[in-house]
This record gives structure tokens, sequence and C-alpha cells, in this order.
């Protein structure tokens, strides 16, 4: 008997291991698809390649992409707009969906939705991130609460998501929620310019005598839904990330805008950060 065990323990231990690496490999490898539509037509770049022109689709099996995280960028080829440029991620045998619609400055919107497998194969979640953040979210009509936000009770059919704030274009989104998936949408909210000029303009009387230097130096880095925060090149979503800084980091503040800090990073660079993410010191 202990002959015979000898003999099939080996065979069952390298079978368990055989197992496990078709497993890991099977996660680990793959393709996915990406879909890509703007306004205006852009040049689409894929950690720095040019893949082509919007509207683009990497659907077809023999033309998908490999499965891991990208830098997705958008330079439109007509008008003098900053392109676009966001991490996106590949997942196997799921459609990656980014779609930007430029304007000046901030009026600029758009989205990126994407599909990524749960350890649960019978659950189902929806992300809905924003930014600006803490704005209300509507699912089929019904209010779900306010970004960024989770929620796990939907039908494994289709949905329309709203995202709505104050001042800003409101951004509507049809999605399908698969079984065994959780579905991100990053909605990237464009300033609305109508409901900005109808606000009553105040010019408050100053004293000349009064310095306008800020009394604030510094911004502490504050939690953001991804764990860190995006530095750009200049006050706006379409600006090109050139840093990530951390929650709890302070930085030297140099300058600010509506909705942006311009902070000076300890290796010299200076760029933006959201002020949606920091906090005057």
């Amino acid at each position: 008997m202990k002959k015979i065990l000898l003999f099939i323990f080996p065979i069952i231990l390298a079978f368990i291991v055989f197992l496990i690496i078709q497993f890991f490999v099977n996660r680990t490898s793959g393709k996915g698809a990406l879909q890509v539509t703007s306004n205006p037509k852009s040049t689409v770049y894929l950690n720095g390649k040019a893949i082509g022109q919007t509207p683009l689709c990497k659907c077809e099996v023999n033309d998908m992409i490999n499965i891991g995280e990208y830098t997705v960028r958008l330079v439109p080829v007509s008008g003098s707009f900053s392109p676009f440029e966001e991490k996106i991620k590949i997942s196997k045998s799921v459609l990656t969906v980014v779609d930007r619609t430029f304007g000046s400055g901030a009026t600029s919107d758009g989205s990126v939705i994407s599909l990524s497998p749960l350890d649960n194969s019978k659950g189902m979640e929806l992300l809905v991130i924003s930014f600006p953040d803490n704005a209300q979210v509507m699912v089929d009509g019904n209010s779900s609460g306010r970004t960024p936000i989770s929620i796990k009770d939907l039908t494994e059919s289709d949905h329309e998501v709203k995202i709505i704030k104050d001042g800003y274009k409101e951004k509507s989104i049809k999605i399908r929620m698969v079984l065994g998936y959780k579905l991100l949408v990053e909605a990237f909210l464009g300033i609305n310019q109508e409901a900005i000029s109808i606000t009553p303009t105040i010019t408050p009387s100053v004293n000349p005598s009064l310095s306008l230097t800020p009394s604030f130096k510094r911004v502490l880095i504050l939690q953001t839904p991804t764990g860190f925060l995006r530095v750009r090149n200049d006050a706006s979503l379409g600006g090109a990330e050139i840093a990530r800084v951390l929650p709890g980091e302070t930085y030297d503040l140099l300058n600010e805008q509506v909705g942006w800090f311009k902070i000076k990073l300890k290796d010299g660079q200076i760029g933006w950060i959201s002020s949606q993410y920091a906090q005057k010191q």
C-alpha cells in the first residue's frame, strides 16, 4: 500500500502544480478590446505609440490588445485643444471604452468605462467615479448617491447612468452589467459655461495697500479614490500627467485657479493638481 501511495502521490502533486500554473497563465495572458471615440477626430496613442484615429475599435480577434495597464492619449487633429491623457486597464475578453469631447479650457468632458473580473463569479458591481467628485449619481432615473460610489444591487441588463453636479454639464452614459464583473465608470465633467454666464458677478473692493499674496504656503494631499493624485502640466483634466503625489504628502503652493492648485514637487517640477483632493495649510 505504501509503495502505491509513493507512486501515486508525485503524480497527484504534479497535477496540482499543473493546475496552478494553468490558472495563473490564464489570469495573466490573453487580449481585450478597446474602443475610442472623440469629437473632434483625434489621433490615438497607446503608451506613446500611434494606433489610429477616432472612431477606433480594436475589437476583432486578431486586432485586440494584450491585457495590462496602458496610458491612452488623444491628440485632436484640428483646433487648438489640449490633448487628453489617462491610465486605462485592458482586461481579458472584455471591452474598454474611452470617449472624449474636447472644448476650450475646462469645458471638455468624457468618460472611461472598463470591466474587471470579480472573485465572486455570481456577483456584480458598478463603481462610479467623477472628476470633480461629490456628483449626484442617477441610475435609471433613481438617485443612488454621490461619487465615488459602489452599487451592487443592479440587474444583469442595460442601464442608464447620469452624473450631475451644479455648474457642470450633465453626463449620461449607457452601460450593461455583466455577471461576475465590476464595471468602472470614470466620468470627467466639463464646466457648464451657460450656468457660469448667468451667475451674478460681484467685484470686491480691494485696498491697494494690502498684499494679495496668499497666506497659505503649502497644500496637503488628501485621500483619493485611486490612492494617488495626478499632477498635470496645466490646470485642466486634459493636461498631460507629469507625476503622481500621495495622500499625506505636503507641497509648496505657488498659485491657484478655480478647482486647481499649482505646486512645486520635491524634484523641482512644477504642475497642477485638483483642489478637490488637496487642502491648503
